[in-house]
């Protein structure tokens, strides 16, 4: 499997290719349209079909249309436009049908900026759109790791029949590094024979498929509620991911960070080993479903002092990391946004600030 240097977001229009995805539908905005000025030139070339919608909110129902139909879908954009297509994605997740969005993030609120930041993390996790859902979030930390998740994201969609979300900032869309794709990839796709609204003729059946979202029987909608909180305590049984860092020391000080910052702590991490300061971090993979059990273990470490959320916002994941924590230790919060990068030198003097001199001795 050899490795080719590419931009993030042209790398995740490849993957989408090879995961079988033959239907991208888009509007653009930076930090992320290179995803589909790239697609607009590949789709045709495997036949797939490109198509620029007259806007976000135009684009979420075209991607509502395919899925239930049972196509591979895929879109991409950024904040504001994923704000657009809230609406459509509350609609696909109750319609149960799958399809993959990738959220190449940029500062907020409003129009901010175009520059890197972790602040949709409440619209992906918490939902965005109106009603009881949730997504799937994967969360990379790097190109190819985007690459990866974009190749898992379809069958995840599949199998649970829901939208799943990649959620990235705009310096994973934007740096180049080395990746490395399957040589060929025969993707499976879907029965979808007892769902989508395919045609009685093309599935041989005189049995009509409806996708819907309306219920006005609240019983029903209750059941239909239900049925999809199934779905999402199942995801939280099976699809935990989550990477530890330098977890089997006696570190005083425990990070949670994700993305692209954590590569930042990482960094951070190693400088202060080397100065005898031993630091712990558990990088959560998904972001729903979260990994709670890992984090609440790692804090609950009798060396662990203290717990630090570790982000490209004003503190959003860290009310999720204290859940977690469930008041054991002490949990802190440290980030930037509007574009700045935490540098690990920042980050070695906030951990630094949460260790007192008498346990900088015994460390």
């Amino acid at each position: 499997m050899s490795k080719v240097l590419m931009k993030g977001n042209e790398a995740i229009g490849e993957a989408a290719i090879r995961a079988g995805c033959l239907n991208y539908f888009a509007y653009p905005i930076t930090p992320q349209s290179e995803v589909a000025e790239y697609l607009s030139r590949r789709m045709p070339e495997v036949g797939g079909v490109f198509l620029q919608g007259e806007s976000e909110v135009a684009v979420g129902y075209m991607i509502f249309g395919a899925s239930a139909c049972g196509a591979r879908v895929m879109t991409t954009s950024s904040s504001p436009g994923i704000s657009l297509m809230s609406e459509a994605i509350s609609y696909i997740a109750s319609g149960q049908c799958p399809a993959v969005f990738v959220n190449i993030i940029r500062g907020g609120p409003g129009l901010g900026g175009i520059l890197p930041s972790q602040g949709d993390y409440f619209q992906a996790v918490k939902g965005g759109g109106h009603g009881d859902y949730r997504l799937l979030v994967l969360a990379p930390a790097s190109v190819q790791e985007a690459v990866d998740m974009v190749m898992m994201a379809f069958p995840l969609a599949e199998k649970y029949r829901n939208p799943v979300m990649i959620l990235g900032d705009g310096l994973i869309g934007q740096m180049m590094e080395p990746v490395a794709f399957p040589d060929h990839l025969k993707a499976e796709q879907l029965n979808t024979d007892s769902w989508a609204t395919s045609g009685m003729d093309t599935r041989k059946s005189t049995t009509r498929n409806l996708v819907k979202t309306l219920y006005l029987d609240p019983v029903q909608l209750n059941d239909h509620n239900l049925r999809l909180k199934a779905k999402y305590d199942r995801m939280k049984i099976e699809e935990i991911r989550y990477e530890p860092y330098n977890i089997d020391s006696d570190y005083k000080v425990l990070i949670v960070s994700f993305g692209t910052m954590s590569r930042v702590c990482r960094t951070a991490i190693d400088n202060l080993k080397s100065q005898g300061i031993e630091v712990a971090m558990i990088r959560p993979q998904t972001l729903f479903p979260f990994p709670e059990m890992a984090i609440r273990k790692a804090a609950i470490k009798e060396s662990c002092q203290t717990v630090i959320s570790i982000e490209m916002n004003m503190g959003q994941m860290v009310e999720d990391v204290e859940r977690c924590v469930q008041g054991k230790k002490p949990v802190e919060w440290y980030g930037k946004c509007g574009g700045e990068v935490p540098t690990p030198e920042e980050i070695m003097e906030v951990v630094q600030s949460y260790i007192t001199p008498e346990r900088k001795e015994q460390n």
